[in-house]
């Protein structure tokens, strides 16, 4: 019988009514929610700092307090990596609200991935754990059950493996229910929110999240709720899967899925099934997010109106430079202005400026001060979008691999007993991801926008950036192939020139993938891009004009 899976959390901040909506709008075996990122790892560690019992996403707590008689009275059980840095507090919270409500429910947790004594000088590490330690809760009764960092479709698999009593080498089934938690891990992006044809999606003023309704061998079919908004289609989906990944092989420290063997077909309206999937042992090791405090930073924003705005930008970067010095300083020049303006906005360019240093001294209002002083005595029109303010701290991201032995992965039970997960048996090096480039000369083609004919999307990893290109028909997806290699694609964008760029086709979803290096710097909260998290990256291209 199928096992209906719901997902009502993409990030720490989503729509906060979804879990109501979807415990109440029709019906389901599960929720689960997302609410961990890298740059939420970070957060919550700052949290944890001003007080120990926190460290947790405090918004699951509210959500929980309206909703948690609902999914007891029907049954759902509930998983969330609300957990965050102390899923140990937080169902002790949990507990603490339904004792209050006077509900009867079983949580229990999963902890291990926080490994900070094994990394020095870190705000927070934590490996990011697999599906078996919410396998165990479920199958010994939790109603609900948080996590702390787990990869996001471990909160789908988990679930489905425990429904099903997969074992941990049936490495098709997991792979195929990775896919589906891919795929509705980000909520409403699988339902039609920032999808590139967005014009053709009916009703995103209040878009439905989605459900994997999974089957025995892993397969599953993409839906939502009757009645909500959005759409579910085979290039919603693509576009969900096409976000934040690298190569074909999708790596997970239970399971390797081969994204190169999905197969998609539209089911019926907002129905899209998913078949074919299969999977390999996974690496021996395990991925392990850090974040440490990289120091403080601030920026303004000045408005450079109407002529001479090349010569505007270097007289405030000199006179600026000349306060403040130019270390740890990033000037950027953005929107530039209209040939012929039909208001002040389009006769105006945005030059923004970034300074990043160890203790906020010259950061904070040394910067702030220096940037006031030129007010009236710098370009003509002077002025700032942005107003004088005190640094803020960062962080700095990057990653490190344990082996998966080294992971004290751990279950507390709703009774209190802890059970270790052990871990896999069989585990298989990661193939090496080879970028492919095209080999063929492209053909003859008019001048188009990328958009007009292919969608695109794009994210953050760490201080990498992936843009998932897809094609809407084969004819397309021949000259994609063909002409957009990653040498094409820096000449169009180019702030990618000095980069290094890889690329996978994926011929199945009439997609290829490229992989950005470096993009981001040290990680989406020190970066001073103006896209910070890439998630324009896409869009850019989509703007393009080429022809060949």
């Amino acid at each position: 019988m199928t096992y209906r899976i719901g997902n009502a959390s993409g990030f720490y901040g989503d729509r906060f009514d979804a879990v109501r909506e979807m415990l109440e709008g029709g019906p389901l075996d599960v929720l689960t929610g997302d609410y961990l990122a890298e740059l939420t790892m970070l957060i919550l560690g700052r949290d944890l700092m001003k007080d120990p019992t926190k460290g947790y996403a405090k918004t699951f707590l509210r959500q929980l307090e309206g909703s948690l008689g609902t999914a007891v009275d029907r049954g759902v059980k509930i998983v969330a990596n609300a957990g965050g840095l102390n899923p140990a507090g937080l169902a002790t919270a949990i507990r603490e609200l339904a004792d209050r409500l006077g509900i009867a429910v079983k949580v229990a947790h999963v902890e291990g991935d926080d490994v900070r004594s094994k990394f020095d000088g870190f705000l927070t590490a934590n490996a990011y754990l697999g599906c078996w330690g919410i396998v165990e809760a479920l199958n010994q009764g939790a109603d609900i059950v948080v996590t702390g960092r787990v990869t996001d479709a471990s909160l789908i698999v988990g679930p489905a493996a425990a429904h099903y009593g997969w074992a941990r080498d049936d490495w098709d089934a997991l792979a195929g229910a990775t896919v589906a938690g891919h795929v509705i891990e980000c909520g409403a992006q699988a339902t039609g929110g920032n999808f590139a044809f967005f014009t053709e999606i009916p009703d995103l003023l209040h878009a439905g999240f989605p459900i994997a309704e999974i089957e025995a061998d892993g397969s599953a079919v993409i839906t939502k709720h009757a009645g909500t908004g959005g759409a579910v289609t085979t290039e919603t989906v693509t576009a969900q899967l096409l976000y934040e990944i690298g190569g074909p092989d999708y790596l997970g420290p239970d399971v390797v899925s081969r994204f190169d063997t999905i197969n998609l077909a539209q089911a019926g309206p907002d129905r899209v099934g998913i078949t074919g999937v299969k999977g390999t042992p996974p690496p021996p090791d395990v991925k392990v997010c850090l974040n440490k405090l990289g120091g403080f930073r601030n920026a303004m924003t000045f408005v450079l109106c109407g002529l001479d705005v090349e010569a505007k930008a270097d007289l405030v970067k000199r006179q600026l430079t000349e306060r403040i010095g130019s270390d740890g300083v990033t000037w950027s020049l953005g929107t530039v202005a209209h040939d012929e303006p039909a208001t002040e906005e389009s006769a105006s360019a945005l030059l923004h400026v970034t300074i990043k240093d160890a203790d906020g001294k010259r950061s904070g209002r040394a910067f702030s001060q220096a940037a006031v002083e030129l007010a009236l005595a710098s370009y003509p029109g002077f002025h700032a979008t942005t107003p004088p303010g005190d640094a803020t701290p960062f962080g700095v991201f990057s990653a490190a691999f344990l082996p998966q032995q080294a992971i004290a992965h751990t279950v507390v039970l709703p009774d209190g007993r802890r059970v270790e997960v052990t871990p896999p048996a069989q585990t298989a090096p990661a193939a090496e991801a080879k970028s492919v480039e095209p080999d063929g000369e492209p053909g003859a083609t008019p001048k188009f926008r990328i958009g007009e004919r292919f969608g695109a999307r794009s994210g953050d990893k760490g201080g990498d950036a992936n843009l998932g290109v897809w094609a809407r028909t084969d004819e397309d997806y021949e000259w994609l192939t063909q002409t957009l290699s990653s040498a094409r694609l820096k000449e169009l964008l180019p702030e990618l020139k000095d980069l290094f760029v890889e690329r996978y086709p994926l011929p199945n979803l009439r997609a290829v993938n490229f992989v950005v290096r470096g993009l981001l710097g040290d990680g989406v909260a020190a970066s001073t891009r103006f896209d910070p998290q890439a998630k324009a990256l896409g869009e850019w291209l989509r703007s393009v004009e080429v022809s060949v």
